[in-house]
């Protein structure tokens, strides 16, 4: 073949499948090369892996409805168990041709960066999203469990598009449309997935921007979760409007009348 390990660098960093130039490249013995070959068939596996996945998510979706004319809403949260800020839902109905969505998991499985990216995807292709802020206020009046199932309901009906059949993550709703419940859904399914990231990066917004009026409680770090530096901030700052007044500790701050910050 004659090229140099530069040249064959290149042409296997510009390959997208297998091409039959490649069986020179097996049976070159430089060791550059057979060190790049191996990367690109680590990326190759790699690739796969991601579309399987993503056929999955995809057939598990459609599994739920009975004709190409329905729409099926994914339902997630964000921030059941911290201590301060919003419970963060989303709504998400997806168009059928996914393929901008290739490699959206499970909000928690994908960095800071790989969210908000996959958050401007989403609310560019998809045919219809709403996000919903639950407040502190209302978590203590009604309870995380009652506020969140509230806040994912609040979700469903300010989509534009009404669904045929909505699929939750770990909830059953309290509504008329049809539902299934799904256990782990921001794994399984590819709609539930987009929710998850849309709840979470939304409400990472939301937290960094209270971190800027209340930076001593690390909010742009820990999200408002009990993290050892939030809690020792709270024994020195005492709590603020956001945190849930029905979460220990501050709870039993309130009923020891120690002071609020406004």
């Amino acid at each position: 073949m004659g090229k140099t390990i530069k040249e064959i660098l290149a042409a296997l960093h510009a390959a997208k499948a297998y091409e039959s130039w490649m069986d020179e490249i097996k049976n070159d013995e430089r060791a550059g090369v057979q060190k790049a070959w191996k990367q690109w068939n680590n990326r190759m596996e790699k690739e796969k892996k991601k579309l399987d996945e993503h056929k999955e998510k995809v057939e598990f979706d459609e599994s739920f409805l009975s004709s190409s004319e329905q729409f099926l809403a994914g339902i997630d949260e964000a921030g059941r168990g911290p201590l301060a800020g919003p419970v963060v839902t989303a709504a998400v109905i997806l168009p059928r041709d996914c393929k901008p969505f290739i490699g959206i998991n499970d909000s928690k499985q994908l960095t800071k960066k790989a969210r908000e990216e996959f958050a401007a995807i989403i609310k560019k292709h998809a045919l219809s999203y709403a996000i919903h802020f639950q407040s502190a206020e209302m978590i203590d009046a009604l309870n995380i469990y009652e506020a969140t199932k509230q806040s994912m309901k609040q979700s469903i009906e300010n989509l534009d598009i009404r669904p045929d059949f909505c699929i939750v993550d770990a909830m059953v709703l309290p509504m008329d449309i049809p539902q299934k419940s799904i256990i782990k859904g921001d794994a399984k399914s590819l709609s539930i997935a987009a929710a998850s990231i849309l709840a979470k990066n939304a409400r990472d917004d939301y937290m960094e921007k209270l971190h800027a009026e209340h930076p001593m409680y690390g909010f742009d770090q820990n999200a408002g979760y009990g993290t050892k530096q939030h809690l020792e901030a709270l024994k020195q700052h005492g709590y603020i409007h956001e945190h849930r007044k029905s979460f220990e500790p501050i709870k039993s701050m309130i009923e020891s009348k120690e002071q609020i910050l406004i």
